[in-house]
C-alpha cells in the first residue's frame, strides 16, 4: 500500500493550489482527479480566458452562513499574490470592468502554470481515478477499486454540484456527512432565473436582448447587464442576485438607473409622439415595444392618462417580478451552501472533529460574486490548507 503525507481529492483550482503549497514544503503529495485532465472549470471559465481573480477582494464579496469565515484565508493569499504568480510565468493579462482580471490568451495558460508548479513541487497526479471510500484514522485509508493509499492528511477539493458535464458530484458532501459534519443546504448559485406566464412570454420575445439595469432583492443590489433568454433572464446582474434570491420572493429591476423618467414623460404629455419613441432613447427599442405591451401597448402621449403615465414611470424604476425558479445546477456557475464553516478552522481549513481532514474550495459554504471571486477563494483556501498540512 502506497503512503503519502497528504492525499488531495480533486484537481481543480483549490486542489492544485493546495498540492503546490504542500509539495513546496516537502510533503509527499498525491493529487487524485476523476477527469482525464486537471482544471476542468479553469479551462472553460471567463469564456475560455479565465477570470483568475479580482483586484479588490473582501469578505463582503462572498455569501456564507458565517460571513466572517473567509477573512483569514483571503488575507493570507491575496489577489496580489495571484498576480505575482501569473507574472512569474509571464502570462499576459488584462483588466475588464469592476476589477476583473482575465488572461489575454487562453485559460490553458493558467492550467499549464499550475502543472509546472506541481512538477516543481514533486506532486504526483493521478487522473481518471475515482475514489470509492475514505476511511478516517491515523493514517487515513483512501480506496479506489482494488487499490488503497494511506496518508496522515486528506484534503477534499471536489467542488460542488454545478456543471455536471465537467464531472461534478456530491462526493465531498458525502464524506462530510460520513464524519458527522453539518452541511448548509446547497443550491445553484450565479444561475439564470426562470419565469412563468406573461413574463416568460415577454422574455421569449426578447431572447438575446441585453440592457443595463439595477437588480435587487432585499437590501442587496447589483448594477450590471441583464439578458433575456427563452426561459427567463440571465446576464451579470441576474446571476449575481440569484445567489441572494429566495424562492417565492420578488426581485426588483430598475430599468433606468440614474434617470428620472417621469418628468421626461410628463413633458411630452400634450404631444402626439409615441411613448415607445421616448423610452427608446434610453432602452433598446425591441425591449420597449414588448414591455409596453404589458401596459396596453404604445400610443401617442396625449392618449395616456396621468395615472397610466405614473404607473409606467414607477414600474420602469421598480419592476417587481417573482421568478418561478432557476435553471439549476447545470447552468449554475457555482454551488452555494456546502460544508458548514463552523466545522472548520478558518486558518487551516481542517475539520475540528477529525484531525487531518480538510475541505477547500467550492465544497465549503463560501460562495463568491461573479468576477473572479470564486477563483480567489479557491486559491486562498487551497493555500491555507497547503500551508498547514
Amino acid at each position: 500500500m502506497s503512503t503519502y503525507d497528504v492525499i488531495i481529492i480533486g484537481a481543480g483550482a483549490a486542489g492544485l493550489m493546495c498540492a503546490i503549497e504542500a509539495g513546496k514544503r516537502g510533503r509527499s503529495v498525491l493529487l487524485i482527479e476523476g477527469n482525464d485532465a486537471v482544471g476542468a472549470k479553469i479551462r472553460i471559465s471567463g469564456g475560455g480566458r479565465c477570470n483568475f481573480t479580482n483586484r479588490i477582494v473582501g469578505a463582503e464579496h462572498f455569501t456564507s452562513a458565517n460571513p466572517h469565515f473567509a477573512k483569514s484565508a483571503l488575507s493570507r493569499f491575496t489577489p496580489g499574490d495571484m498576480i505575482e504568480l501569473i507574472g512569474k510565468h509571464r502570462i499576459p493579462y488584462h483588466e475588464k470592468k469592476l476589477g476583473q482580471l482575465f488572461c489575454d490568451g487562453r485559460a490553458t495558460a493558467v492550467i499549464d502554470m499550475l502543472l509546472h508548479e506541481c512538477r516543481s513541487a514533486n506532486v504526483h497526479i493521478m487522473l481518471k481515478t475515482h475514489v470509492t471510500e475514505i476511511l478516517p484514522g491515523q493514517p487515513f485509508t483512501v480506496r479506489r477499486r482494488r487499490e488503497a493509499y494511506e496518508s496522515s492528511a486528506v484534503v477534499i477539493a471536489t467542488g460542488g454540484l454545478s456543471v455536471s458535464k465537467l464531472g461534478a458530484t456530491d462526493f465531498g458532501y458525502r464524506v462530510a456527512r460520513q464524519v458527522g459534519l453539518n452541511i448548509v443546504t446547497t443550491r445553484p448559485g450565479l444561475v439564470p432565473l426562470t419565469f412563468r406566464g406573461p413574463i416568460l412570454k415577454l422574455c421569449q420575445q426578447l431572447s438575446g436582448v441585453s440592457l443595463e439595469a439595477c437588480v435587487s432583492t432585499g437590501d442587496v443590489e447589483f448594477h450590471e447587464n441583464i439578458l433575456f433568454t427563452h426561459r427567463g433572464m440571465s446576464g451579470p446582474s441576474i446571476l449575481q442576485i440569484s445567489s441572494y434570491w429566495e424562492p417565492g420572493k420578488a426581485i426588483r429591476i430598475n430599468l433606468l438607473p440614474g434617470i428620472n423618467v417621469l418628468p421626461l414623460l410628463l413633458n411630452e404629455r400634450s404631444r402626439r409622439v409615441e411613448m415607445q419613441t421616448i423610452l427608446s432613447q434610453y432602452l433598446p427599442e425591441r425591449f420597449v415595444k414588448a414591455w409596453l405591451d404589458l401596459y396596453g401597448g404604445s400610443k401617442p402621449m396625449n392618449q395616456w392618462s396621468l395615472e397610466a403615465i405614473q404607473k409606467v414611470a414607477r414600474t420602469a424604476h421598480d419592476w417587481e417580478l417573482i421568478p418561478s425558479g432557476t435553471e439549476g445546477y447545470e447552468k449554475a456557475e457555482v454551488t452555494a451552501g456546502g460544508v458548514d464553516t463552523r466545522e472548520l478552522s478558518s486558518r487551516t481549513m481542517e475539520t475540528k472533529q477529525v484531525k487531518g481532514l480538510y475541505f477547500v474550495g467550492e465544497v465549503v459554504d463560501v460562495t463568491g460574486w461573479l468576477g473572479g471571486f470564486n477563483f480567489q477563494w479557491a486559491w486562498a483556501s487551497g493555500f491555507a490548507a497547503g500551508q498547514a498540512i
